[in-house]
């Protein structure tokens, strides 16, 4: 009986106890999984008195009556609210954003409380029986990748912001190598830049520098910054120390080039404390605006980033707030605690200067993106919104309620990964996102579109389920737990059309069934990727790509053509021991070489090639600029170019399964962003790709 019990509490708190995996076979949860992810979800069920009172509490919960916060609904569609929250009928006023009002009559009906049709979109205010809820009404579609394009088959390069090069970077891309690069490449036609993530990090600690594995994605990687966008390079430079050795080498320094950076910035905060600030200047006030504007959760972040900084300091150092000492574990909505109000009364310009961190983060990518729009490009900067945070991160400490800190996101066991996946990430929790009126998702909209033409969802099938794990469980006891999709949905398209960005989901392994048609319906453009669009014995013709993703080569996940073509990859694979032995990678070769000759056969049928017998694996080239033509023939709206398939490199940016045995997010690009486009390579691929879409434009 008390099996049965938890099965339905699983089932009443959104979890899917049934599932079907990316082979189409179903599955069933166990029920030890089912208890330990219930218990991190806040119900417990070791008894059967807690099994009781967590039901209750679930019942409780959706009870009838209970009036979300805010509550969705598509331009068009009849407003309807939970069942018993009228009983009859009554009188309400909505009031619109701009400050009219509309007198209305909601009824009771079989199906809900219900109102009138709305067609006026935007944020609302419903008042009705002394009580008040948001109504969000959303427009039917994101702004589309083909509106962007009008009728034009677009194309861009995707980059790996850290690896951009320019002198005087400090060692690390930053913002305005991202600029020099849009603006090469907008004249040679290309209308976006897809970049890496540049969520915030953790400022000192710049060893922990994985982008996917944010701090908060509220907030950007001040190493990304060029503070000379702010100060003028002169007043820049005199603050700077050479770094000449930190920028000529060919992988990322992070631990020695962040520290430099972050003095660098520490020195220009003093000196703008000593100066704009005591003198009162324009730039002392726009400062000032920008931290009023930011509120709460800037004040948040930064004493959060100050407080690291102080328990890192440590002997032996506390780099988890969970290790940090009581007073100070409870998070920013606990500031007034008396330990946290006297540190931050102590240390009040430690919290300033993450904030003027962030205001110099923020100025350089409005910058960027203002000159990428400026050289013609149609949509400019695309930003990639990690799926998740760091459990030990800004986020994770100062808005506790938001996330599930006791369960990791991840990915169930597949083809690719036979052992699942555990990317050790905090997500949301839903029921947090409808009590608080979806703040923390619309928060973390607004910071990845503010300066940005458009946004990458990574694990975009998070909108609908994510695959969460138990803390000491293995990827395979992990779970689907749904999400409020509509509502996402809704609020994406509702910030897509108020930003004008257009959205991208990357939709790449188990994804649910109907997924992508609800995607398409939603105006957020998939991913087609040359290495996936095939079977067991051909490459799937461009022709039959879909008509409203994004084309690509690659991902930063992926081998590089010239990696894939050379078989670089399985050897890489293969001296670090992560297959099973020698007679796996000599498998793998064997099949390489027969996807080589059909992956050839597919450039000539595509009409990309005239030769018919292919390359020698030890010669990349030809295959690297047939396949970026290849991909640029795909019906898509915009087809995305990964830099180092424009140079023709052989090394991907991140190999899946390693920590310190591969330089994962760490490889530098030559030559500097300014003049990438005129390296003959380069340039050469890029009238490839704009004669193909051209060619084939819609």
């Amino acid at each position: 009986m008390s099996d049965r019990a938890v099965f339905e509490l699983a089932r009443a708190a959104g979890l899917a106890v049934d599932w079907v995996d990316a082979a189409g076979r179903p599955q069933r949860v166990g029920l030890d999984s089912l208890r330990g992810i219930l218990t991190a979800l806040g119900y417990p069920v070791a008894t059967a008195t807690e099994i009781s009172e967590s039901a209750h509490r679930l019942q409780s919960a959706g009870a009838s009556g209970t009036l979300p916060s805010l509550i969705t609904l598509q331009v068009g569609a009849r407003l309807v609210l939970p069942q018993g929250t009228v009983d009859g009928e009554a009188q309400a006023e909505l009031a619109y954003e701009n400050g009219t009002t509309l007198s209305l009559r909601l009824r009771a009906r079989a199906r809900g409380v219900v109102g009138p049709v709305l067609d006026r979109v935007g944020y609302h205010r419903l008042r009705f029986a002394g009580r008040e809820v948001t109504v969000a009404v959303a427009p039917a579609r994101c702004v589309t990748v083909e509106q962007r394009g009008a009728g034009r088959r677009m194309w861009g390069v995707a980059a790996q912001l850290y690896g951009l090069r320019r002198p005087g970077d400090g060692g690390i891309g930053d913002a305005t190598a991202v600029r020099q690069l849009a603006e090469a490449a907008a004249r040679h036609g290309a209308d976006a830049v897809a970049l890496s993530p540049v969520h915030s990090l953790f400022a000192a600690d710049p060893g922990r520098y994985g982008p996917y594995s944010p701090s908060s994605r509220l907030f950007l990687n001040p190493l990304f910054a060029d503070p000379a966008i702010v100060f003028g390079e002169a007043r820049a430079a005199r603050h700077r120390r050479d770094t000449a050795t930190l920028e000529h080498v060919p992988l990322v320094e992070w631990q020695q080039a962040g520290a430099a950076k972050v003095a660098w910035l520490r020195r220009l905060f003093d000196d703008f404390e000593a100066h704009d600030v005591a003198g009162g200047t324009a730039l002392a006030a726009e400062f000032a605006r920008f931290v009023a504007d930011g509120g709460d959760l800037l004040r948040g972040h930064a004493l959060f980033e100050a407080l690291h900084a102080r328990w890192l300091g440590d002997r032996p150092p506390r780099s988890n707030w969970r290790d940090w000492p009581r007073d100070f574990r409870e998070g920013a909505r606990h500031a007034s605690q008396p330990a946290v109000a006297e540190f931050f009364g102590i240390e009040g310009a430690a919290v300033r200067f993450h904030q003027f961190l962030q205001w110099l983060a923020a100025r350089s990518f409005e910058v960027a993106q203002a000159a990428a729009v400026g050289a013609g490009m149609r949509i400019g900067l695309v930003g990639d919104l990690a799926i998740g945070m760091d459990r030990a991160g800004s986020h994770a400490w100062s808005r506790q309620a938001d996330l599930l800190l006791g369960l990791s996101i991840g990915a169930p066991p597949d083809a690719f990964n036979r052992h699942g996946q555990d990317w050790g990430l905090a997500g949301f929790s839903p029921h947090a996102l409808v009590a608080g009126g979806f703040e923390p998702f619309l928060s973390t909209l607004r910071a990845a579109m503010r300066h940005a033409g458009g946004v990458r969802i990574d694990h975009v099938m998070g909108l609908q389920r994510l695959w969460l794990i138990p803390e000491g469980a293995t990827p395979s006891e992990g779970a689907y737990l749904t999400y409020p999709f509509d509502d996402l949905l809704r609020l994406l398209a509702l910030e897509s059309q108020r930003h004008g960005a257009v959205v991208i989901g990357e939709d790449l392994g188990t994804v649910p069934r109907g997924f992508r048609s609800r995607l398409r319906r939603a105006g957020i453009a998939g991913m087609d990727v040359l290495w996936f669009e095939r079977t067991r014995a051909a490459f799937r013709s461009p022709a039959r790509w879909r008509g409203d993703a994004v084309a690509m080569t690659t991902t930063h996940d992926l081998p590089t053509v010239a990696g894939w073509w050379s078989g670089a990859d399985i050897g890489l694979r293969r001296d670090l021991g992560l297959g099973d032995g020698p007679d796996q990678a000599k498998k793998e070769e064997e099949v390489r070489h027969r996807d080589r000759r059909h992956l050839w056969r597919a450039f000539a049928q595509a009409g990309v090639v005239a030769e018919a017998t292919p390359p020698a694996s030890d010669d990349p080239e030809p295959a690297v600029d047939a396949a970026l033509a290849y991909v640029a023939t795909a019906p898509t709206p915009l087809m995305l170019a990964p830099l180092e398939d424009l140079l023709g490199v052989a090394q991907q940016p991140n190999l899946p399964g390693t920590i310190d045995r591969h330089p994962n997010w760490r490889r530098r690009l030559d030559p500097p962003a300014a003049s990438l486009f005129e390296a003959p390579q380069v340039a050469r691929r890029a009238e490839l790709i704009a004669q193909h879409r051209m060619k084939h434009r819609a």
